[in-house]
């Protein structure tokens, strides 16, 4: 008993420090946080979600069992030795332990079971979408269409080093056109493939959905703060695949409304009745993004902004620049 109680103290320590330099580091929204451990900071109720699966649920019952696991290759190590047990016991089957180390573990599974569906049902059944956004993976980049708002496809790729330096955005998750959505809004993204198989996946939202030629899945997330959230390509998709990163720029609706008029589109009716676009005052200017668009001249006018000159990628493209910084792949300004 002695030495259970010594394992259990050492593997708590252990444990203590491991978390102790991990607070240590402060946890970045919507990215990876150097020398954190854990998931990433939540930014939608369903990582919410997935954070108390994690953290509530599975990582106690884990916990729980290598510690006593530990404990008892301890307590076996000492106590039944040659030199502490030098005549060993000649039985080799005890029915009680055996139907205890069968039973126990069915019922751990079943209790885990309980959890794990009923986070599977909430991401899929999906609420009705404000926002929907279909996202089609190339190599090595994505395509943004909303068709909802009439916004063709715009071309989302990685931002060379140097660029991405000197907007602020981290190298090798920033890119130049990100998607933007609006905070507090059901955002629907149906994902698709164009070549090869890729993945669509947000670690701050909780999701990865493979992107399969010919085929459409699809995900919901409602962002619950405005901010930058990154990803990238989770499947294995070719030479390039480390170069196709995720940024969603979640922004208010305002924000969002200009944006969208910025690129030619509209938003869509509401209760038979079109929906205001983004309204600001004489001279003030407002932000979706990376992208800036003047207000209007008087309150209540709509945003007008001439539809963009999307550029499709040219025929047969099969590569997109890597780390050294090449020119970027097509894209819609």
């Amino acid at each position: 008993m002695g030495m259970r109680k010594l394992a259990t103290a050492v593997s708590l320590a252990l444990g203590a420090a491991m978390w102790g330099a991990a607070a240590q580091a402060k946890e970045l929204l919507g990215q990876p946080t150097p020398g954190g451990i854990g998931l990433q900071p939540a930014g939608s109720e369903f990582k919410e979600a997935a954070h108390f699966f994690h953290d509530g649920i599975l990582m106690p019952i884990i916990t729980a069992i290598c510690v006593l696991v530990l404990g008892l290759l301890i307590w076996v190590v000492v106590r039944f030795n040659k030199r502490a047990n030098p005549t060993p016991a000649r039985w080799s089957h005890n029915t009680a332990i055996e139907v205890l180390w069968t039973v126990v573990p069915v019922l751990i599974l079943m209790f885990i079971a309980i959890y794990s569906f009923r986070l599977l049902f909430q991401f899929h059944d999906l609420p009705k979408p404000d926002v929907v956004v279909k996202v089609t993976g190339y190599q090595w980049y994505w395509g943004y269409e909303y068709p909802d708002h009439g916004v063709d496809e715009i071309t989302s790729t990685l931002l060379p080093k140097e660029e991405a330096e000197a907007k602020g955005e981290p190298y090798l998750l920033g890119v130049d056109n990100p998607m933007v959505v609006p905070v507090g809004k059901n955002v629907r993204v149906v994902v698709t493939g164009q070549d090869v198989i890729h993945a669509f996946g947000v670690p701050a939202f909780g999701f990865v959905v493979d992107a399969v030629p010919g085929r459409v899945n699809e995900i919901g997330f409602k962002a619950d703060r405005v901010g930058k959230y990154y990803g990238n390509c989770r499947e294995l998709c070719g030479v390039d695949h480390a170069y196709m990163p995720i940024q969603i720029n979640v922004v208010t609706q305002a924000e969002f409304d200009a944006w969208v008029a910025a690129q030619g589109g509209s938003t869509p009716a509401v209760g038979g009745a079109p929906a205001a676009a983004a309204q600001g005052a004489t001279g003030t200017v407002v932000s979706a993004g990376d992208a800036t668009v003047p207000a209007p001249a008087a309150a209540g006018a709509a945003v007008q902004a001439p539809a963009p000159a999307t550029k499709a990628p040219p025929a047969g493209k099969t590569e997109q620049p890597g780390p050294a910084g090449a020119t970027p792949a097509p894209k819609a300004q």
